[in-house]
C-alpha cells in the first residue's frame, strides 16, 4: 500500500529541499528532520506488549515494562540511503541497523551486489530507506535481497518518488508498504523524478 504523508512541516522542510540554492548542510539537516518526522508515521500501527519486566514510578508504583511487538532494523540502500536513516535512528537509537549496497551492472542490466550486512533478531520488522523512488529498480532489488535472506516483514521508506516507481514496487512487491512525503509527477529522459529535488546523493554528500 501507498502512503503518501501529508503535513505541513513535511511540507516545509520538503519545499526547502527541492530548492537549488539549498546548501549540503541544510539539505542534510532537512533531511534528517523529515525522517524524523516520518517515523511516527511508518510505525504508527506498531502494537505495546508487556515485556515480562517490571519498573517502579518515582511514585514507588509498580507497572509493567513495555516494548514494541517487533525488533526493529533499519537498512538503508548505500549510499544515499544513509541520508534517510539516520533520522530514523535518531527516534529509534535502539533499532538494529543494517546495509544494502548494490549497482546495475551496464551491460546485463542486471543487480550486482557488493555489500550486505544486516543483523538477526528474533521479530525483525525492516525499514528499507532511500531518499528517491524513481524507477524502482533498486528498492525492488534490495528488498528483493532481504527476502531472499529470510527477511518479510519490510517497509520502505522514502522523501520523493515517482509513479512509475511507485508502480513497480506495488507489482514486485505487493506485500511491502511505501511511505513518501511527496508523489510527484514523472521521470524525465533521464530518469530523474520530476519536479524532484536532483540527485540526493550528491546533494547530502556534497559530490557535484
Amino acid at each position: 500500500m501507498l502512503h503518501v504523508v501529508n503535513h505541513p512541516l513535511i511540507t516545509m522542510k520538503l519545499n526547502k529541499m527541492r530548492d537549488e540554492t539549498t546548501n549540503t548542510k541544510d539539505f542534510r539537516t532537512l533531511l534528517d528532520e523529515i525522517a524524523s518526522l516520518m517515523t511516527y508515521e511508518v510505525y504508527k500501527d506498531l502494537k505495546i506488549v508487556p515485556t515480562g519486566k517490571k519498573i517502579r514510578t518515582p511514585t514507588g508504583v509498580v507497572i509493567d515494562k513495555l516494548g514494541l511487538e517487533y525488533d526493529l532494523i533499519v537498512v538503508p540502500i548505500l549510499r544515499a540511503g544513509i541520508g534517510m536513516s539516520n533520522g530514523v535512528i535518531n527516534m529509534l537509537p535502539t533499532a538494529k541497523i543494517g546495509h544494502i549496497g548494490l549497482y546495475r551492472d551496464e551491460k546485463t542490466l542486471k543487480p550486482v551486489e557488493y555489500f550486505c550486512k544486516l543483523p538477526k533478531v528474533e521479530h525483525p520488522l525492516v525499514l528499507v530507506c532511500d531518499p528517491m523512488l524513481a524507477t524502482g529498480g533498486s528498492a525492488s532489488d534490495a528488498i528483493k535481497m532481504l527476502k531472499n535472506r529470510g527477511y518479510k516483514n519490510i517497509r520502505l521508506l522514502c522523501l520523493v518518488g515517482a509513479p512509475e516507481g511507485v508502480k513497480k514496487l506495488q507489482e514486485d512487491h505487493p506485500d511491502v508498504d511505501i511511505y513518501l512525503c511527496a508523489l510527484d509527477e514523472k521521470l524525465n529522459e533521464k530518469g530523474y523524478i520530476i519536479p524532484g529535488l536532483g540527485d540526493a546523493g550528491d546533494r547530502i554528500f556534497g559530490t557535484y
